[in-house]
């Protein structure tokens, strides 16, 4: 069997302590958990100051704790930031997990020995971004969620670096790194650890301005959840070097239960034994927390089941349904799941009346009394007096069991161990001499003791020292986290071994093992100036910039005559007489390439390359392509991240003219990052209609097709316009790129007319306007009147009231509002 050298971790999440001692006894490899700020998950965590116990806690049990980094930081944040990381290097971590480019650098600055993990939410999808990632100090890569099982198998086969996947838990809509609703509809950021959930909301799909029904599938942004149990043989196989369980937030009793079934499966695989999950073993994850289990893309793409949209959240185990209601009980007809796990007084369920029933209102539910079979199949259901209301309970409504007792019994020795349930090999080499003190040698992974007796042994008189007799007493680790594996029996002569003088051998080598084993890794932290001066920027002209993805757009930008028009076409092959057009007209001209590109993608590349023209830059991967390749003129997009001056200097050194901020940056933060890595070298956003969600999953081929891909899809994008309505009845509109991936933009264009005068004054001098469905015309008008505001020949103010009036679904600051709390802030603490 083809795999990796090493056996690969089973890594579990830890919201806080209970989550963290339920992992281990469960059987994690390792724990990653956040502290309170610059992670990911920012309502959960550990203090700073209880970092050293979790890792202390961890390392004595032989689990490895690595600490979660996860998010952008601001220019502000890099003191704290270089004060966090160091901390994280002194407590012992054995690795630190990081999104952001400029903290993978000053990490390798203050603490060279520590481990550094790429993030998912750093968007890696191919060998490049990988290659990209190991560059900048990382020894592991966290690859997206998005990626099939050929794909993980192609990017094995080109590169020896550590591979993280996730195998199990909640899947997000968008690529994680690449989604800014909750930045955009909130002031929420999800890439600062506070993420709203706007994919879990209600949508309304509109085609060409008109109303699609959907049926009950309101939801058409919730993925179900990843379950992969089924493929761990073949991802073993493939060599991937850690499974990762999503599930920060959850609590304890999930943890323990996916804890123990993917150790369970990785074990048999490692083994070369058939995989054992039972039915049983299944609905147990089912029931503990699921949207819907699935592999979702790791077995290739069926946009028909990524998304259920029937609800957001959790019920349960469907257990059947409601065939009819009477005064005092229900009678249903259940479902295969019962003939596994049988309805039981006791349960908790909700009927599901999604059919019917408004998304928003409450759904009815509680504990059923008593179970009964009735005729043809059928069970009644009935409940304690004015437990609930039956009279809202309908025939055809689906039962979902909501809480098992039986789970709770079945966690329990996870939970509340009086002694350790997970144990650690150990091996014990015994050398046993007359004359001598016993000798011993205690080996548990990279640890080893050396334990000898206090006094030499004598010779026996009636019975020597024989390996069953050791064997016995030195296996005698009941209560401690520690299990015999092997023992190496030496004697010379014929001593004698008292029991007492075993024991106490035993306990001391225990004591010394924990003790060795919770020691803190020592890591070398280095001091860090981190103190820059702004530079000065020398004023220039304004330069307006124009992005479209219609034929159409491109004839009003043309008549706009920009300083340069980016086209970022769905069509591939009708860049080129595009860009041609631009050409003859003697207009700059960029293309836009993809935010994701996976294996067996290098066809796109390869074409925008041949255009022989300027890049927008939009993934690490493909920008280390191009820098292979010696192109020259590229722009980084504001999917790359960068966040602060140091993500910046790192981009900008990777042969980008310019870069644009993400879109986590607000006006201000945007200004400051200009004066400090030079203003020539940002291009701003004046007007877009933000990219909320960028995802895997096409809206496009789920609702307007029968087809599972792109391969049978008919390609409907091509066809029909389409937009989300949410529930204030604003339409986003959803777009599909070269890819195939959808983006879903904001309603309202967002628009920086009540910042631009600071944003010149910080000396930024290109500004780029991007078009979604806006007509040609539109596009005319809406650059004429940044045009006129830029040159002076009206005011911003004016701006601002010219932009209301013309734009269809109005404007917005969106993630360009300034805080009043930032406004307080100096540039660096």
């Amino acid at each position: 069997m083809s795999r990796s050298p090493l056996k690969p971790e089973v890594m579990s999440p830890a919201g806080y302590w209970p989550q963290l001692h339920a992992a281990i006894e469960a059987g994690a490899d390792s724990v990653y958990f956040g502290l309170k700020h610059f992670t990911a998950r920012a309502k959960v965590g550990f203090s700073l100051e209880e970092l050293p116990e979790a890792l202390k806690t961890l390392h004595r049990r032989g689990v490895k704790g690595f600490v979660t980094f996860n998010t952008l930081v601001f220019e502000h944040e890099l003191r704290e930031a270089a004060r966090t990381i160091a901390a994280i290097a002194e407590a012992g971590a054995d690795a630190m997990i990081v999104q952001d480019a400029g903290m993978l650098k000053l990490a390798r600055q203050i603490a060279p020995d520590l481990e550094l993990h790429a993030s998912t939410q750093m968007s890696i999808s191919s060998v490049e971004g990988i290659e990209m990632a190991r560059q900048m100090g990382a020894a592991r890569v966290t690859l997206a969620r998005e990626l099939s099982l050929d794909d993980l198998r192609a990017i094995r086969a080109q590169t020896d670096c550590e591979l993280e996947i996730f195998v199990h838990g909640a899947l997000c809509v968008a690529y994680s790194g690449q989604c800014f609703s909750s930045e955009a509809w909130g002031g929420r950021s999800a890439n600062r650890g506070q993420c709203a959930q706007a994919c879990r909301l209600p949508y309304e799909l509109m085609v060409d301005g008109r109303l699609e029904p959907l049926g009950d599938a309101r939801y058409l942004l919730s993925p179900g959840d990843l379950f992969a149990l089924q493929q761990i043989p073949e991802i073993v196989r493939i060599g991937i070097s850690a499974l990762k369980i999503e599930g920060r937030y959850k609590d304890s009793d999930y943890v323990a239960l996916a804890t123990r079934a993917y150790r369970k499966a990785v074990d048999e695989a490692w083994a070369g034994l058939p995989l054992s999950v039972s039915a049983a073993e299944r609905l147990e994850l089912e029931q503990v927390y699921s949207r819907g289990l699935g592999p979702f893309f790791l077995t290739g793409t069926n946009h028909q089941t990524v998304v259920n949209g029937r609800a957001p959240r959790h019920r349960g185990v469907w257990m059947g349904r409601v065939a009819r209601v009477t005064a005092d009980a229900v009678a249903i007809e259940p479902s295969p799941a019962h003939d596994v796990a049988p309805l039981k007084a006791g349960d908790g369920i909700v009927f599901d009346a999604a059919d019917w029933r408004s998304p928003e209102e409450a759904e009815e539910g509680g504990r059923i009394y008593e179970v009964k079979a009735v005729a043809g199949g059928r069970l009644e259901l009935r409940f304690a007096n004015r437990a609930l209301n039956l009279s809202r309970v309908r025939s055809g409504d689906l039962i979902w069991r909501s809480h098992d007792p039986d789970l709770d019994r079945i966690v329990k020795p996870y939970l509340e161990a009086a002694t350790p349930v997970r144990k650690q090999p150990v091996e014990v080499r015994v050398t046993a001499s007359a004359g001598l003190p016993l000798s011993t040698l205690w080996t548990v992974k990279k640890f080893r003791v050396t334990v000898s007796s206090s006094e030499p042994l004598t010779s026996a008189q009636n019975r020597p020292a024989s390996a069953e007799f050791v064997r016995d007493q030195l296996g005698r680790l009941g209560n401690t986290a520690y299990e015999l594996a092997s023992l190496t029996f030496e004697a010379t002569g014929s001593p004698f071994v008292p029991a007492s003088v075993l024991n106490q051998v035993r306990r001391q080598a225990v004591e010394e093992l924990e003790a060795l084993q919770s020691q803190p890794r020592a890591v070398a932290v280095n001091t860090v100036s981190i103190n820059r001066l702004p530079r000065e920027q020398l004023p220039s002209e304004p330069r307006i910039h124009l992005l479209v993805r219609t034929a159409e757009q491109l004839d009003g930008a043309l008549r706009c005559e920009p300083a340069s028009i980016t086209l970022d076409y769905l069509d591939l092959y009708g860049l080129r007489p595009s860009v041609e057009r631009v050409k003859a007209l003697g207009i700059s001209v960029r293309v836009a390439s993809p935010r994701i590109l996976k294996p067996n993608e290098e066809r796109i590349v390869d074409f925008l390359i041949r255009l022989d023209c300027p890049i927008l830059v939009r993934s690490m991967g493909l920008l280390r392509t191009l820098r292979e390749r010696g192109c020259q003129g590229l722009t980084g997009d504001f999917s790359l991240n960068a966040a602060n001056s140091l993500s910046a200097d790192i981009l900008l050194d990777l042969c980008l003219e310019r870069i644009t901020p993400t879109h986590d940056l607000n006006a201000l933060q945007v200004a400051d990052l200009a004066r400090m890595i030079g203003a020539g070298a940002v291009e701003a956003i004046a007007y877009q209609h933000l990219p909320v969600f960028h995802t895997e999953h096409c809206v496009f081929c789920r609702f307007l097709s029968t087809g599972t891909s792109y391969k049978d899809c008919g390609r409907p994008c091509e066809k029909h316009r389409v937009a989300l309505r949410d529930t204030g009845g604003r339409e986003h509109p959803v777009m599909a790129d070269i890819g195939c991936r959808n983006t879903v933009f904001g309603a309202e264009a967002q628009e920086a007319s009540l910042h631009l005068e600071s944003w010149r004054k910080a000396g930024i001098s290109h500004f780029r306007l991007e078009f979604v469905h806006e007509s040609g015309e539109e596009v005319e008008r809406i650059s004429a009147l940044l045009a006129d505001a830029l040159a002076g020949r009206t005011s911003f103010t004016q701006l601002t009231k010219d932009l209301k009036r013309v734009v269809r679904q109005g404007t917005t600051e969106g993630s360009l509002f300034v805080p009043k709390d930032y406004l307080t802030l100096p540039i660096l603490q």
